[in-house]
């Protein structure tokens, strides 16, 4: 198969051509190409992914808001208002900022209020095991429900649950969940969320996404051990991270189509086959990704973790790696 040449670019929307469109128009603050995407949005998992983009887009600005003020019986306008909220939170949170409170509370009751206006929607539910994060000694009681296995931990299970009837598998909601798993023990050990991986996993038919989560708690824990530059490392070529890796490929890579997969995921897959050796496998998921590649998880694989550049950098070296093996096997 021919190598991709060229620097990898990084673009929230990835393959999905609809919405690179649209993204444009929504930073410039114009929203009605928006609502014409989400009208023609054919399923939940592609809606989850869309809106979840594009809030992340519309955080820093008016335009939900906007748009809600203009189409209040919007249902589409609800929701991204919603995320909006759900995101400011969140980001809130991580910078440690005063107004987190308030900013929880609004995106709480907007959760809510979408949870009514749209029924079916699994985002709003999405919307509410995000901000379960930020409850972290689990003081609300919808935060601590037991188990569905003895295994795992009390957490926000019920909200999980109405997200997967409205969705089953639904991506986003697992990995939200896998977040929460990870706050109970910040900087801790790992089992909790490397259990709820597997489990996920395990229980995922084929083409489910969830077959790739288990690649993602490895990475978490290579992160917390610090990382390093090398490519040989134990840590990826052990029989279970190999096992993993080659589920996901199976499970999960063989079934997908491109415009509708997370780049994410498919760095997550390929990485994971490269630090595994499985060169070969590994060309045919970067071919697919092609011409993008996201910042995580290459930048642990690098001295200055979060520079894109030297991400962009170990990954052209991974994929150079890969096409090369699997030209010359010998």
């Amino acid at each position: 198969m021919p190598m991709p040449s060229g620097r990898p670019v990084y673009h929230p929307a990835g393959h999905d051509s609809a919405l690179r469109a649209v993204l444009q128009d929504l930073r410039a603050g114009r929203w009605v190409s928006t609502r014409t995407l989400l009208s023609t949005t054919p399923d939940w998992a592609l809606w989850t992914q869309r809106t979840q983009i594009l809030a992340t887009a519309a955080a820093g600005s008016d335009v939900a808001s906007a748009w809600l003020a203009e189409e209040p019986d919007s249902i589409a306008a609800v929701v991204l208002h919603t995320r909006v909220l759900v995101e400011r939170a969140l980001r809130a949170h991580r910078a440690g900022h005063r107004q987190l409170p308030d900013l929880w509370r609004e995106a709480a009751a907007a959760c809510g209020d979408a949870v009514e206006r749209s029924p079916e929607d699994p985002v709003p539910w999405i919307c509410l095991l995000s901000l379960a994060q930020l409850d972290a000694g689990q003081r609300w009681d919808e935060h601590r429900v037991a188990a569905p296995e003895p295994m795992l931990f009390p957490g926000p299970w019920g909200l999980l649950n109405e997200a997967d009837k409205r969705d089953p598998g639904n991506r986003e909601a697992y990995h939200r969940m896998l977040q929460f798993a990870y706050t109970r023990r910040p900087g801790g050990p790992l089992t909790e969320a490397v259990n709820f991986a597997q489990w996920a996993a395990a229980s995922a038919p084929a083409g489910s996404a969830l077959h790739v989560l288990p690649l993602y708690t490895r990475v978490e824990r290579y992160r917390r051990e610090g990382g390093n530059e090398h490519a040989l490392d134990l840590h990826w070529i052990a029989e279970d991270a190999i096992r993993s890796a080659q589920r996901a490929l199976g499970l999960w890579f063989e079934h997908a189509m491109p415009a509708a997969t997370s780049l994410l995921d498919l760095n997550h897959l390929a990485h994971a086959l490269w630090g595994a050796h499985q060169f070969e496998d590994a060309a045919r998921v970067f071919t697919v990704l092609d011409p993008f590649y996201t910042v995580a998880p290459w930048t642990y694989r690098t001295s200055s973790p979060g520079d894109p550049d030297a991400a962009a950098e170990a990954f052209v070296q991974a994929r150079y790696r890969c096409f090369s093996a699997s030209r010359d096997p010998g």
